[in-house]
């Protein structure tokens, strides 16, 4: 302790402050990096709690002893990252928190004094919080709250009140619902309550909006129209997004514009189409008859009936009367013979469902932003604007051809076009920290303070470092200081030599008595002189010892003497 004071009095004033700073840099560095480990090791155990349910939480931490952080909104719990799985099952096992009104868990307990409205209300209540809980499992909603009116049942129709429901949601902040959420949330409600139809179902947001608007009864053409113009901007939007997402990576985001318009056949219906080709034809039909008779015989002549003769085939023509017979070579008899061909032309027959929503034409424009480009520094930069090159427009032309299908046969057209956005427009000249920026970001380079936020480990070893070379500073100060009181310390020199200095010694040998160099020196010890006065008695002694060099030897010969004994 001594030694530390003695160390501080040598110490200048800039040394000593010199010393604490360092001292108080590195024990905030220290305790902030501790603390930093520390609360790291936290993680959230619920998030998204209401108040009810974070009151329960935190008294069950209380009891348990586990250390807990609470977020400054009182809906974020956290605990240490290794007892949160054992922390979860304990809370489970409490029945917390709630998640929300109660489900059909009421019934569990049986309660026979229970009447039958009291019992009707239960299940409503029971109804209620479990439609809340699958309303809540949508990933975008935050809380939801659901009010059912169960029908009333009556023997007359006109007394009959249908079911109704009204669903209330909070979104997550920075959050939206898909276009597909509104009619998934009406139909869930409406198939878990009995005779519930999805236009009963009224879903409003924190801020009193409607989110499901229900359709006005109008009439089956404007339902139809309005259904054209709901396909039409849904073609249009997939178009558009699909565009985006191809542009992006090449352009970036904000650097251009696209617009879509699409022309939509929304008539359905059959189509017949019959085709005849003239200079083709195909036998159909085709028939062939032969008829074939006999001479009459030698009796058969000699019979009286008229027919007793008549032969050939049975029908119209055999028993019409017909002329004399023709003679057959080599006897008699008759033959004929027919053929009956039918010929018609190559004929195509078509039948042809037309699709609903067919699209007719399709008209795209895209707008691309302009590049920036400074000449000169500080007020004096100018601002050039570098429009694409007629190739990069053609590749960005054929890019966007390709991802729309465009058909020229159809009347498709694309514009591309390029011009400054305002925001381009609008920009200042860089300062010359933002230029390297600007620069190590276009090489695809982050600069070293974004690689240091984006690297937890690189910041944990800087600021490990940054405690060491502050403790081999304080180091360095104190062996510095150390080192100046060596050089200050109290050196025993002798007093100058006086008149009486060689009387004594020769004194001394007349009597034989031993003389010292202590005999010469005073009997007081010569206070720490500061370097130059060092210096100094060096030259005085060095004069002494040119003029009289046996007393200079009697006295090196008497220390010598004494640091023996």
């Amino acid at each position: 302790m001594d030694q530390i004071k003695r160390l501080l009095t040598t110490l200048s004033v800039r040394q000593r402050w010199t010393i604490l700073v360092v001292a108080v840099i590195a024990a905030g560095s220290i305790y902030g990096l501790a603390h930093w480990q520390q609360e790291s090791g936290f993680r959230p155990l619920y998030t998204s709690l209401s108040q009810e349910d974070a009151s329960i939480v935190v008294q069950k931490l209380k009891e348990s002893g586990a250390a807990y952080r609470l977020a400054p909104n009182g809906s974020t719990i956290s605990v240490q990252e290794d007892k949160v799985a054992e922390l979860r099952l304990e809370m489970a096992a409490a029945g917390v928190p709630k998640s929300g009104r109660i489900g059909f868990e009421i019934f569990d307990k049986t309660n026979f004094g229970m009447t039958d409205f009291a019992e009707h209300v239960n299940y409503r209540r029971a109804l209620e919080g479990e439609l809340e809980r699958s309303v809540m499992s949508v990933a975008e909603i935050e809380q939801a709250r659901v009010h059912i009116s169960l029908p009333q049942e009556s023997v007359f129709t006109e007394s009959k009140q249908p079911a109704k429901a009204s669903v209330l949601v909070k979104i997550r902040a920075g959050a939206s619902l898909p276009d597909t959420a509104m009619p998934a949330i009406t139909h869930l409600v409406a198939s878990a309550v009995e005779g519930l139809v999805p236009d009963n179902v009224s879903v409003l947001d924190m801020r009193g909006n409607l989110l499901n608007r229900p359709k006005k009864s109008t009439s089956p053409q404007d339902e139809s129209s309005e259904t054209a113009l709901e396909y039409r901007h849904k073609v249009e939007q997939d178009l558009t997004a699909k565009l985006d997402s191809t542009l992006e990576p090449l352009l970036g985001v904000g650097r251009f514009r696209t617009a879509v318009s699409a022309d939509c056949d929304t008539t359905s219906g059959e189509q017949s189409e019959e085709s005849y080709d003239p200079t083709r034809s195909v036998m159909t039909t085709s028939q062939k008859t032969e008829d074939t008779s006999s001479a009459p015989s030698a009796s058969s002549s000699s019979g009286t009936g008229s027919n007793a003769g008549v032969g050939g085939v049975p029908g119209t023509a055999s028993n019409m009367p017909q002329g004399p017979p023709r003679p057959m070579v080599g006897g008699g008899g008759t033959s004929r013979k027919t053929e009956n061909i039918t010929y018609q032309s190559a004929r195509t027959v078509k039948h042809t469902l037309v699709p609903q929503g067919t699209i007719k034409k399709l008209s795209i424009s895209v707008l691309l932003d302009q590049d920036v480009r400074w000449e000169g520094t500080g007020a004096n930069a100018q601002r050039v604007l570098e429009a694409p090159s007629p190739e990069r427009l053609k590749t960005i032309h054929d890019l966007v051809a390709a991802a729309a299908g465009l058909d020229p046969d159809r009347g498709d057209q694309l514009i591309v076009e390029s011009l400054p956005f305002e925001a381009t427009l609008n920009l200042e000249p860089p300062t010359a920290t933002a230029a390297a920026a600007t620069a190590a970001k276009a090489a695809g380079k982050k600069t070293p303070l974004e690689q240091i936020k984006s690297d937890p480990k690189m910041m944990i070893g800087i600021a490990a470092g940054g405690v060491l070379i502050l403790s081999a500073g304080f180091f360095g100060f104190y062996k510095m200081a150390k080192k100046t009181v060596k050089k200050q310390v109290q050196i025993r020199v002798p007093q100058a030599l006086s008149s009486n200095t060689e009387p004594a010694r020769l004194s001394a040998a007349a009597t034989g008595d031993s003389w010292t160099p202590s005999a010469a020196l005073g009997s007081g010890d010569v206070p720490a002189l500061a370097p130059p006065r060092v210096e100094v008695l060096t030259n005085q002694i060095r004069t002494a010892a040119q003029k009289d060099s046996e007393v200079c030897v009697g006295v090196l010969r008497g220390w010598l003497r004494e640091e023996r004994v």
